[in-house]
């Protein structure tokens, strides 16, 4: 076990998996992948001589390409294992040391195998699309297939806008040197991007995750200097960005022109969402946004200052000089969070402290780290990881406390076969938020100071600072790209001037000056499988805490109820989850309007709270 200083946190293991990038259980699995692939051809084969007429086939006549489809399914599952597990070791190393050169190599070399992968399933999935009913309905009667019922049926909603077998095979394997590639382009960049940060007369430099760390501290000043610094260096790269948001966007836009489909249609299929919902909960964000901006200008006041700063999005609760904070050593964070959990179910608090014994957990600090945190898991061992750095801020306690919120619903989900353990990103924030909530709540409940009871409802107005209005801001800015981006590419200026539009029209008078920048320094806009990564975090948001506000009187039954609700993510829409589990209609702004109601009385609260310090 390692710690990067006292108060860092752990550096996580992954020989547990591979040794190494270059180990022989690495080869090995790329040996059996090639066997795999070997056998997927001969299904394939048998699934492409039935396509041209599969519109009009019988049960009877497909009986070859139903047991074909079957076959293909079984070995694309067991593929999709081994190359998630190769490609999440490599990306796991990367996070941590960006230039690591065998972790580099391990993903050079799962390019080929991820486009024949990509090639080589798309059989499979024009037979089921072009199907009728009644032969997709027999493909799903096995025991082996039965689990897939939503997945299949899911994906068929979209069949219309799939392209034939020759275009949709050339676009995957054009993806990996196309939109993937700019992907990996950003993230390269950003971890190996440097700061130059004025502090006390000298100049440090140091990495954007480092730099990025200095966002959460109580200093205003370094706060800004720290935030400043950030953009200076991405500003050396706009070039770089814009050409990369631009082919990304691109990309996913001559795609919707073929598929005759809008650019919302596949983040709204992705996150098995419907539009209806997703306007409803952004309408109901802009109703809120009077909360949201009196949080805001709180949170300024109690810094003495008139507006809120960008560089204040991750800011601590000021402190008053009476209890100076301390830091957070990484030891502590865990067991407040496993109490915190635990108080939920016991089983709660003991899978964080699994997650930390087990050393699952990458907080580290390091000049080479990309910035950021996220949860994944390993697809053969069933087992999460979460990834972050962690500084030893309050803050940092709610960050770990989100990704644990993901590596649980995976824990729960564990059992299940891999077809029944994806879900829409929508849902996926859900316990994480959920898990911010009951860290945020157990946090107050045994603060003895009235600096440290600000320091949790700060938390709190943040977070509704966050979701209500910065989640918006990025959808707008990325809604209005992707139209102008339909007609022709942007240049630099003109994508902070749509920045600055969209954080002015969100933050209004709250806000000192905006984040002209934001598009170039923010991941979400950069990771290839995924557009508009934004709206989920509103919808989870929201979501969870309609799912804690019901804990009280669900009484013993709460946990079981949460777990069954977690464990039915993966096979069925957010719209039949909310109807099964909470009796609510996700279409109409009741749920959600519900939710936001809760939060007033916290703003209230945090009002007392800053009033007593400012005052």
């Amino acid at each position: 076990m390692t710690t990067a200083d006292i108060n860092g946190g752990e550096s996580w293991d992954l020989a547990s998996e591979y040794p190494a990038p270059d180990c022989a259980e690495v080869d090995d699995d790329f040996s059996r992948i090639d066997a795999l692939f070997d056998a997927r051809d001969q299904a394939a084969t048998v699934l492409r001589s039935l396509l041209e007429g599969a519109g009009t086939l019988t049960v009877d006549k497909a009986e070859t390409g139903i047991e074909a489809a079957r076959e293909a399914f079984a070995l694309g599952e067991e593929t999709a294992r081994l190359l998630g597990d190769l490609e999440t070791y490599a990306e796991c190393r990367l996070s941590v040391d960006s230039s690591d050169e065998a972790a580099q190599a391990l993903i050079g070399r799962l390019q080929a195998y991820l486009k024949r992968n990509d090639a080589i399933g798309e059989p499979l999935w024009q037979f089921l699309d072009r199907v009728p009913d009644a032969v997709a309905e027999a493909f799903l009667t096995d025991d082996l297939t039965a689990p897939a019922r939503f997945v299949v049926e899911h994906a068929r909603k979209r069949r219309r806008e799939r392209l034939s077998l020759e275009q949709e095979t050339l676009a995957s394997s054009l993806a990996q040197d196309g939109i993937q590639a700019w992907g990996r382009l950003y993230d390269q960049l950003s971890g190996t991007l440097t700061c130059e940060i004025p502090d006390n007369g000298a100049t440090r430099t140091v990495g954007l995750a480092e730099a990025s760390g200095l966002l959460l501290r109580p200093d205003d000043g370094l706060r800004e200097r720290a935030w400043r610094a950030i953009n200076s260096a991405w500003d050396q790269h706009v070039e770089s960005c814009s050409a990369a948001i631009n082919a990304i966007a691109g990309w996913r836009l001559e795609l919707c022109n073929r598929r005759g489909s809008h650019f919302l249609d596949a983040p709204l299929h992705m996150n098995r969402i419907e539009r209806a919902t997703l306007d409803t909960i952004l309408g109901v964000a802009e109703e809120a946004m009077p909360l949201a901006r009196r949080a805001a200008r709180l949170q300024a006041k109690a810094y003495g200052k008139p507006r809120y700063g960008p560089w204040d999005q991750r800011a601590p609760a000021p402190s008053t000089g009476e209890h100076e904070a301390a830091a957070i050593a990484y030891g502590e964070a865990v067991e407040i969070i496993a109490t915190s959990y635990g108080s939920i179910n016991p089983r709660m608090g003991e899978f964080v402290r699994m997650m930390s014994s087990n050393r699952w957990i990458e907080g580290t600090v390091g000049g080479r780290k990309r910035p950021g945190a996220y949860c994944t898991h390993f697809r053969k061992s069933r087992t999460p990881r979460v990834y972050m750095t962690y500084t030893g801020g309050a803050s940092d306690v709610i960050t770990l406390a989100h990704e644990l919120g993901h590596a649980f619903h995976s824990w729960v989900m564990r059992d299940l076969p891999d077809c029944q353990r994806g879900y829409g990103m929508s849902i996926a924030e859900t316990a994480s938020t959920f898990g911010e909530t009951i860290v945020r709540n157990a946090l107050l409940e045994r603060a003895e100071t009235r600096e440290a009871e600000l320091d949790i409802v700060w938390q709190e107005a943040e977070a509704l600072i966050a979701f209500i209005l910065n989640i918006p801001t990025r959808f707008e800015f990325e809604r209005n790209f992707y139209q102008t981006r339909a007609e022709r590419p942007l240049r630099p200026d003109e994508l902070k001037d749509m920045m600055s539009t969209a954080w002015r029209n969100w933050y209004g008078d709250s806000l000192s000056e905006p984040d002209p920048l934001f598009w170039a320094n923010k991941l979400h806009f950069y990771i290839s499988g995924l557009s508009f990564y934004n709206f989920p975090y509103l919808f989870g948001y929201l979501f969870s805490l309609g799912v804690y506000a019901r804990r009280e009187a669900a009484g013993d039954e709460f946990f079981a109820r949460y777990r069954a609700l977690l464990e039915d993510t993966g096979r069925t829409t957010a719209e039949e989850l909310a109807d099964k589990h909470l009796d609510a209609d996700l279409t109409q702004p009741t749920f959600w309007r519900d939710t936001i109601r809760m939060l007033e009385s916290r703003i209230d609260h945090f009002e007392t709270l800053v009033e007593g310090v400012a005052g």
